[in-house]
């Protein structure tokens, strides 16, 4: 892979220590600048809020906070310094409803336990390389949940509901 990742940080949030610790050592060995790391949610927050991290990697199941609650923190939260950072949510999951919540709740990409250095590499290099353009709407704000493109679409909204919806795309800068 010919990423340069020395001059980014990434935020782990994992509640168990090993697969913490395994994460770590692979953002360490693929050259990212800065990792932190924290064991639940709420924790994370804080990290996030205090070192702004160019990506955000968390487990799903966590207490007191877990990743899909942490993805909405940033999302909504205020105090969020950030609010437009990529998630990557992982977790052993993969049913469709488990996917569709975490889209719906502001998460970037999904990663499936087990991975490999690779599948996290290609994660990291996919939000690089592939900014979505965020959603800001009174229901939702995150990136924008559509992956496909229309090829024989011709006009600025996808779906007729939205024209009148209210819905404003954000452009990633």
């Amino acid at each position: 892979m010919a990423f340069k990742f020395s001059k980014m940080s990434v935020l782990v949030v994992e509640d168990t220590a090993p697969m913490r610790k395994l994460i770590v050592s692979v953002l360490q060995t693929l050259g990212i600048g800065e990792v932190y790391a924290a064991p639940d949610g709420e924790r994370g927050f804080e990290l996030f809020r205090k070192h702004n991290t160019d990506i955000v990697i968390a487990d799903w199941h966590m207490e007191p906070m877990d990743g899909i609650e942490l993805a909405q923190e940033i999302r909504k939260n205020t105090l969020s310094p950030n609010r437009l950072v990529p998630i990557v949510i992982v977790t052993g999951y993969s049913a469709l409803s488990r996917v569709a919540q975490a889209r719906d709740a502001g998460v970037t990409e999904f990663l499936i336990k087990p991975f490999s250095a690779d599948d996290l590499a290609k994660r990291i290099a996919y939000v690089i390389n592939k900014p979505r353009d965020f959603i800001d709407s009174a229901a939702y704000f995150g990136p924008d949940r559509r992956r496909r493109k229309a090829p024989d679409y011709r006009g600025p909204l996808r779906r007729a509901e939205e024209k009148n919806s209210g819905v404003e795309t954000v452009a990633m800068i």
